[in-house]
């Protein structure tokens, strides 16, 4: 993966929605949101989307049939303890719809981030810092 596309998920914001009217952020490297650490406990959790795969700009209908499929996969998991909604917004305004799951693990994460060709997703367990893990193909 290039280096600025590598750069450019790192400098991202990634949002989530906890009530209609607060949103916590994560960022790479840093710590949970104390907002986030009491929703997720000690659990594993991952901010993924299905929008735009191979970080590739692809029609808005495409993009929000991919989502729904993610969406119903990670609340098909035995583990998903919750799935709330989110956004990456980068920087120079592009932003993508993305989930923000409580519950599946690294290796249930990298399957569905590969199904639905992603390049990349952010992650942790508990307040642990975020993760940023590359998926290389």
């Amino acid at each position: 993966m290039d280096k600025a596309l590598v750069e450019a998920f790192e400098a991202t914001d990634y949002l989530v929605c906890l009530d209609p009217a607060a949103w916590a952020t994560i960022r790479v490297r840093q710590p949970l949101p104390e907002s986030l650490q009491a929703l997720v406990g000690n659990r594993p959790w991952g901010f993924v989307t299905a929008w735009n795969p191979h970080a590739q700009t692809r029609p808005w209908r495409a993009n929000l049939a991919a989502q729904a499929g993610l969406l119903a996969a990670l609340r098909a998991l035995p583990e998903t303890a919750s799935v709330h909604p989110g956004i990456g917004i980068g920087a120079g305004g592009w932003h993508e719809p993305s989930l923000f799951a409580v519950g599946p693990d690294t290796p249930q994460l990298d399957s569905l981030a590969n199904r639905y060709e992603q390049s990349a997703y952010v992650h942790g367990r508990g307040g642990e810092i975020a993760r940023l893990r590359l998926l290389h193909r």
